[in-house]
């Protein structure tokens, strides 16, 4: 399920459509997060599918990790953070986007 599956399309004046603003929750270090080292050709997709079964939750390992938009290649040798717990996660970024 992709993270924009339930947010709501606006349409503005000018009748043009606008995904809502999408608010990300704060995700806090876990005694039971995972740190590896980044290899080459490691994407964040990737990584996800590897730890969580799911390529669309790449968001939660770059949230984690304070990576920003631009790529969805982590530069080589950097240490990543991938939570492990990731049902509160996705619970509080459904909350603070009021998804169902």
């Amino acid at each position: 399920m992709s993270r924009y599956s339930n947010i709501e399309i606006v349409k503005k004046q000018d009748t043009r459509k606008y995904v809502n603003t999408i608010i990300y929750p704060i995700i806090t270090p876990k005694s039971d997060d995972i740190y590896i080292i980044t290899r080459e050709g490691d994407r964040l997709d990737n990584l996800s599918w590897e730890y969580y079964q799911n390529p669309t939750y790449w968001w939660i390992i770059a949230r984690a990790n304070n990576i920003g938009k631009g790529t969805m290649f982590p530069e080589t040798g950097t240490q990543l953070r991938i939570p492990s717990s990731i049902e509160s996660i996705i619970s509080e970024y459904n909350e603070l986007n009021d998804v169902e």
